[in-house]
């Protein structure tokens, strides 16, 4: 069954949900979504999307995207979606969980005659809007080449990396550097400005440079702006790196450098700025730097807006206008 002749549902049209749903709908993909809160669910129309009012609406779709917060809200939607028999085909949860929380999800799928694939993603709705999401998937490997052709819709590309749960540490090894990496950026940025370096002129070469990446491209301009603007917030960064360590130990791994990023994290967490971007690290290495920081007015390139040799990821672009 190909792509367009599967019925696919969607549930969780939140920051990341709602513009992976809309790449599926205007791929012409048959999609129902639902979202707790309705009015979130309810611009997928224009894409051509059916809102739907309940989740067991969803259950005789072949396939079932889940997006979500916690493996609390997973629980729940569970409950929901899988009678006791007759429910969807497949279940793909793209949701940042515990490989015990997702060992769980497998088994009560399993229960109903449900397959189910752990597919984490990369990226955030500015990502998935520049048709650069990444995504990486683990379960049975038939159901995922079952699946492969909606994945494709979603991205630029998708990983199978294994059976059963190996996704959820590849997704949660992946956001340990993130964090790791943003808090190494806000103190080499912050040494450089505290030495007379604008930070744009700063960021612009680092990310010309080898050791820049499209990571630290793309959060440059919430640096040089200084806009938080959240795509990922410290209490979910926290999340993730609370699993993260709480692997580490289980698989006896020493992990120093991410401990102390730990701590730093939670530091912005204690700040009180829960609702904005993790970005904020920057705010706090320069205050504790003795640097007070100014919003500089340059324009920066975020490096989303490439060509990127897809038919479909380039009409996106044209159809959503450039990301921010």
């Amino acid at each position: 069954m190909t792509s367009s002749e599967q019925r696919v549902g969607w549930i969780g049209t939140g920051r990341m949900g709602a513009p992976m749903a809309e790449r599926l709908a205007r791929a012409g993909v048959d999609l129902a979504v639902w979202n707790r809160t309705r009015a979130k669910a309810e611009p997928l129309r224009s894409s051509g999307a059916t809102v739907s009012d309940t989740i067991a609406d969803l259950r005789d779709r072949d396939v079932v995207f889940t997006m979500l917060a916690t493996a609390a809200d997973l629980d729940e939607v569970l409950t929901e979606l899988l009678p006791v028999s007759g429910g969807p085909g497949v279940l793909v949860d793209c949701s940042t969980i515990s490989p015990e929380a997702s060992a769980a999800a497998r088994q009560t799928c399993a229960r109903h005659g449900t397959a189910f694939l752990a597919a984490p993603v990369s990226g955030n709705g500015n990502v998935v809007r520049a048709g650069k999401l990444s995504i990486v998937v683990s379960g049975p490997r038939d159901v995922y080449d079952r699946v492969a052709g909606l994945l494709a819709h979603l991205g630029r590309s998708a990983v199978y990396v294994g059976e059963d749960e190996t996704a959820r540490l590849v997704k949660i090894a992946h956001n340990l550097m993130l964090g790791v990496v943003t808090q190494t950026l806000a103190e080499i940025t912050v040494l450089a400005e505290k030495g007379g370096v604008p930070r744009h002129a700063f960021l612009e070469f680092l990310n010309d440079s080898v050791v820049g990446s499209a990571f630290t491209r793309y959060k440059s301009p919430a640096f040089v702006h200084l806009d938080y603007t959240p795509t990922f917030t410290p209490v979910l960064l926290r999340k993730d790196f609370d699993l993260g360590l709480a692997a580490a130990r289980a698989l006896d791994v020493p992990m120093p450098l991410t401990a102390a990023a730990a701590q730093l994290v939670q530091a912005a967490v204690s700040s009180g700025r829960v609702e904005e971007d993790f970005a904020i690290l920057l705010d706090l290495q320069a205050a504790a730097s003795g640097l007070d920081l100014k919003p500089e007015d340059v324009a920066v390139d975020d490096g989303l807006n490439a060509r990127l040799g897809d038919g479909l990821n380039e009409r996106l672009n044209e159809l959503n206008g450039p990301a921010s």
